[in-house]
């Protein structure tokens, strides 16, 4: 889309928007059966379609550069063959959820002998805002269409190549199974103003989702005039307690950190306990080093691992999303909840602990969308938790918390079956 000026913007985003709340009201008449074949078709040409997915995508990484990305954006930016098929695999997950739309929550009858049913509903159009990883782009894709919303994806521009080709890639396959041609969409401008359209437009967008940085979900926040579902940062911490068995607290914290940096359920943050800071800390300290993680600690990690600089406040509450890691030693489990709770952000926190009653009162306590005990933080993601994909992982309290799946985009409404029953 060329806009010439504001006026061309606008209308074009209205244009999105309209034809969107026209494919929502489409969806509502698609059987289980046509969404579960254009999950399977869009599945198989994503395999059948990987060279040209990949050329596109070198485009963006040949431009990456230009954007200042770093080494972990760009390997967030990248596609490989293994990756398009795990997107193809992931919409085929989703294929194999039950079908959400029309299940019944719960029912009951009245004593007047009005059956009263919660059957769940879509929300109707998502508006969904999200960084430079391509496979978001099919991951939002199947869940919102999944679960009967239409979708308008609004990528970072780092990504557009790449965007542009997985989206013409679902449009093929919703076309051979009869859905809706605007069900998903594709926002081809880069011009930021678009976002601040749409964001004005609740009689057309039902919710919007941003996922991306605090400047952008602050944004959003701010500006948008229909609810939306935050993913904040992720600054997880791995707490390591007196009682956690040596050689796990190492795979988990090294786990939890290294597997992939630019994500956001990996650790930033290592807590371990006085007691097993000695024995453990240095070890811990070596493999993390070991895998290239530079390490900012308080003082008694300080003396512990020579190697550590000193940690600020600031340290404490950031997300790095890069090989850096701060480390505190605390005397108790109490110190280590309240120190989790005061710089995490409410997205996922892990227990390394061979103790019932402290992993117990960790998981109580701890104020997050996910508490891990004796797992790996990594692990807090819709796919592993058996949702199928997500469209990303919510550290709001309301509607939606943790990974969001298909139910976590829906809602519900009652719907009473009467035999001349009145208000009496």
């Amino acid at each position: 889309m060329a806009a010439g000026n504001r006026d061309d913007l606008q209308q074009y985003c209205l244009n999105v928007a309209r034809r969107a709340a026209r494919a929502a009201a489409g969806l509502m008449r698609v059987s289980g059966a046509a969404k579960q074949q254009w999950l399977g078709r869009g599945a198989q040409l994503l395999g059948q379609r990987a060279e040209a997915l990949v050329e596109a995508n070198r485009l963006d990484l040949a431009a990456a550069p230009d954007f200042g990305l770093t080494d972990a954006q760009i390997d967030r930016l990248r596609l490989t063959p293994e990756r398009i098929d795990a997107m193809a695999a992931g919409m085929e997950e989703v294929a194999a959820l039950p079908e959400p739309i029309g299940e019944i929550i719960s029912s009951s009858v009245r004593p007047n002998g009005l059956s009263v049913q919660k059957v769940r509903v879509p929300l109707g159009v998502i508006f969904f805002i999200y960084e430079s990883r391509p496979n978001v782009t099919a991951d939002a894709a199947a869940l919102c269409v999944k679960s009967g919303n239409a979708v308008i994806l609004r990528g970072g521009k780092e990504a557009a190549h790449s965007n542009a080709a997985i989206v013409e890639v679902l449009a093929e396959a919703a076309a051979e199974a009869g859905l809706p041609g605007d069900a998903v969409q594709f926002v081809t401008t880069t011009d930021r103003e678009a976002v601040g359209h749409f964001l004005r437009m609740p009689e057309y967008i039902d919710v919007t989702i941003p996922r991306g940085g605090k400047s952008l979900i602050r944004r959003v926040s701010e500006e948008a005039r229909m609810p939306v579902i935050k993913h904040y940062a992720g600054n997880c911490h791995v707490y390591v307690d007196r009682a956690a068995d040596p050689d796990l607290a190492e795979r988990l914290v090294v786990n939890s950190k290294c597997h992939r940096l630019g994500v956001c359920n990996a650790a930033e943050s290592l807590v371990i306990h006085a007691d097993v800071a000695d024995a453990l800390l240095p070890r811990i300290g070596k493999a993390l080093v070991g895998q290239g993680i530079e390490l900012r600690g308080d003082e008694r990690t300080r003396k512990l691992l020579p190697e550590a600089t000193a940690a600020t406040e600031e340290d404490y509450g950031t997300e790095y999303l890069a090989p850096v890691m701060s480390v505190k030693v605390v005397d108790s489990l109490n110190e280590a909840i309240e120190h989790i709770n005061r710089y995490g952000s409410r997205h996922t926190d892990a227990i390394v602990t061979r103790e019932l009653d402290a992993a117990r009162e960790f998981a109580t306590r701890i104020d997050s969308s996910a508490v891990m005990i004796n797992a790996s933080t990594r692990l807090n993601d819709g796919g592993q938790f058996g949702l199928g994909a997500e469209i990303g992982i919510s550290t709001d309290k309301f509607h939606a918390r943790g990974p969001c799946g298909i139910n976590e985009l829906t809602s519900y409404k009652y719907v009473a079956h009467g035999t001349g029953q009145l208000r009496e």
